[in-house]
C-alpha cells in the first residue's frame, strides 16, 4: 500500500507543502476565511500542475489550516472556524489572564499531536475504521448527533437548561433553507436569500465577533477585547504533562472524523466533554482558563484530519466539507479515490500521508515562529481595534459568499449573541446545534420515511448494537448533567438558608 517515500519527498514537494502550510497559517487565522474556501480556489488553480505537488499543497493548507483556527480562539475570542469553537472557552480566559503564549504553545503542541495520530490511525487503520463507519446506518448518525447535544449543554453554561435551549435554537436555525426531501422552501418567509439556509461563516462571526465587540462597548469600563502576548516562561514539560489526555482526545477525534459528516465541530465538542468529565481536579476550571480544555479540543479538530480522510480514500465519501473538497481534486487530476486507488494508483496514499506528515512538522515551525507574532493586532489601542475587528467581520461575511445579505445576517446574529451572553445564554452551543442540526434533521426524516414500511420499527431502530450504546450514551449525559444541574440548585438554596 506504501510505495517508496525517496522518491515521492522531493525539494519541490517540500517546498509547496511549506508554501501551503504558510497560507493555511494565514487564511486559518483570519476569521471569515474558511480551509475549505482556500482549498476549492487551490484545486481550481492547480489542475494544470503535477498531481504529487497539487496534493501536497492542499494537504499543507488542510492541516495547518484547523490549526491555525485556534490562534484567533484564543487571542481575539473569534474562532477561525466552527472547530476551534471549543477552543475559545478556554483559550480566551486564559489569555485574559496573562497566558497568552501558554495557550498558543498548547495549541501548538497538541494540534500537532492530534494531526500525527490521526494520520497513523489513517496508515494503519484505514480498513476497520471504515468498516465500522458503514455499519452505522441514518438513525445511528442522528444519534450521534443527538449525543453531541446533549453534551453541548454542558460545556460553557452555567445551566444546563440554557445550554440545551441555545443548542435547540441552533438546531432549529439550521431548518431554514430548502427542505432536501421535498425541495420547498422553511421558514424563508418569502426571503430568497434565505433558501440556501443560514451561512454557517456568518453566524460564527456574527455570534462570537461582532457580539464581543457590542459587549465590550456596552460596559461602563471597556475592558480590551484582545490580548496581547507577553514575555512569560512556558515550560514545555508543564504542557506535555497532559499527553494523555492528547492521545485519548486525538483518537477519539479519529474515530469521529471517519464518520461522514461528522467533522471537526463533534469531534472537538465531545473531546471537551469527555476532558470536563475525566479531568478530576484541573487547576483553573473549564470555561475559566483551563489547559485542558485546549489540550483536548485542539488534539480532537486536528486528530480528525487523518479520520476524515479514511472514508473518503477507501470510500469516496467525504468525512467533512475538506476532504469533499479534496475528492473534487482527486477527480480532476483523473484518480478514482475508493477501493480503486489503492490498486490502480496506491502511490497517492504514500503521497497524501507524506504531504501530512511534513505538514505536521510546519505546525511546530510556525506555531513557534510565526503565530505569536500575529500577536502584534492585539496590541492595537481598543478604540482602534473595535473598528478593525467590525471591518473584518462585515468583509469575513462578505467574502464567503460576495453576497451583502450574509452582512446583515451576520450582524443580526450579533446582536442575538449579545443578548444572550447578557443573560447568560452561552452562543456555543447555539453555534454547534447549527453545525449538528442538518445531520439530525436529514438523517431522521430519511430513517422514518424509511419505516414506514417496516413491521417492527422499535427494533430496526434501537436493537442494533450501535444505536444501543449511543442510546446508552444519551440517557447517560442527560442523567448526569440533570443530576449536577440538581446537586447545584441544591446547594445554592443551602446556602441561601
Amino acid at each position: 500500500m506504501l510505495a517508496d517515500m525517496s522518491s515521492i519527498i522531493t525539494l519541490p514537494f517540500i517546498g509547496v507543502i511549506c508554501l501551503g502550510a504558510v497560507s493555511g497559517l494565514f487564511v486559518g487565522s483570519m476569521p471569515g476565511l474558511s480551509v475549505t474556501m482556500a482549498t476549492a480556489l487551490l484545486v481550481s488553480i492547480t489542475y494544470t500542475w503535477d498531481t504529487n505537488l497539487a496534493m501536497g499543497l492542499i494537504m499543507g493548507v488542510y492541516v495547518v489550516g484547523v490549526y491555525s483556527g485556534a490562534i484567533t480562539a484564543i487571542l481575539i475570542n473569534i474562532p477561525g472556524a466552527p472547530s476551534s469553537v471549543s477552543t475559545t472557552l478556554d483559550g480566551y480566559p486564559m489569555a485574559k489572564r496573562g497566558k497568552a503564549l501558554l495557550a498558543l504553545r498548547t495549541a501548538t503542541i497538541y494540534s500537532f499531536i492530534g494531526s500525527v495520530i490521526g494520520l497513523i490511525i489513517l496508515m494503519v487503520s484505514a480498513g476497520p475504521v471504515t468498516k465500522l463507519a458503514l455499519q452505522f446506518t441514518r438513525f445511528d448518525y442522528f444519534l450521534l448527533a443527538f449525543f453531541g447535544l446533549t453534551t453541548i449543554g454542558s460545556l460553557t453554561s452555567k445551566s444546563y437548561v440554557k445550554g440545551l435551549l441555545s443548542a435547540a435554537m441552533g438546531v432549529f436555525l439550521s431548518t431554514v433553507g430548502m427542505d432536501s426531501m421535498f425541495g420547498i422552501g422553511r421558514f424563508t418567509f418569502g426571503i430568497t436569500n434565505l433558501q440556501r439556509g443560514i451561512p454557517i461563516v456568518a453566524a460564527l462571526i456574527g455570534l462570537f465577533g461582532f457580539s464581543e465587540i457590542l459587549i465590550q462597548v456596552s460596559k461602563k469600563k471597556t475592558e480590551s477585547v484582545s490580548v496581547a502576548i507577553t514575555d512569560e516562561k512556558v515550560s514545555t514539560m508543564k504542557i506535555l504533562k497532559h499527553w494523555p489526555l492528547g492521545i485519548y482526545s486525538s483518537v477519539l477525534g479519529a474515530l469521529i472524523g471517519a464518520l461522514p459528516g461528522a467533522g471537526g465541530p463533534v469531534a472537538a465538542l465531545i473531546a471537551y466533554d469527555q476532558a470536563k468529565r475525566i479531568t478530576k481536579d484541573p487547576e483553573v476550571p473549564f470555561g475559566e482558563g483551563a489547559i485542558e480544555g485546549i489540550v483536548a479540543s485542539e488534539a480532537a479538530n486536528n486528530g480528525c484530519i487523518g479520520g476524515a480522510l479514511i472514508p473518503m480514500l477507501t470510500l469516496a465519501v467525504p468525512g467533512d466539507a475538506v476532504t469533499a473538497v479534496i475528492l473534487s481534486a482527486f477527480y480532476i487530476h483523473g484518480l478514482r479515490p475508493g477501493p480503486l486507488l489503492f490498486t490502480q494508483t496506491p502511490e497517492m496514499f504514500s503521497v497524501i500521508l507524506a504531504a501530512g506528515f511534513i505538514a505536521c512538522l510546519m505546525i511546530l515551525v510556525l506555531g513557534y515562529t510565526v503565530a505569536p507574532l500575529l500577536s502584534k493586532v492585539a496590541a492595537v489601542k481598543e478604540r482602534h481595534l473595535f473598528p478593525i475587528v467590525a471591518t473584518l467581520c462585515v468583509v469575513g461575511a462578505f467574502a464567503t459568499s460576495n453576497n451583502f445579505f450574509d452582512v446583515w445576517l451576520m450582524i443580526g446574529f450579533g446582536i442575538l449573541g449579545f443578548i444572550m451572553r447578557k443573560r447568560e445564554y452561552s452562543v456555543a452551543p447555539l453555534v454547534l446545534g447549527l453545525v449538528l442540526g442538518g445531520l439530525m434533521d436529514d438523517n431522521f426524516r430519511r430513517t422514518m420515511s424509511l419505516l414506514q414500511s417496516s413491521d417492527s420499527p422499535i427494533k430496526d431502530l434501537f436493537l442494533s448494537p450501535i444505536s444501543m450504546v449511543l442510546t446508552l450514551l444519551i440517557v447517560f449525559s442527560v442523567l448526569s448533567n440533570f443530576i449536577s444541574f440538581r446537586e447545584l440548585i441544591f446547594e445554592r438554596n443551602k446556602e441561601k438558608k
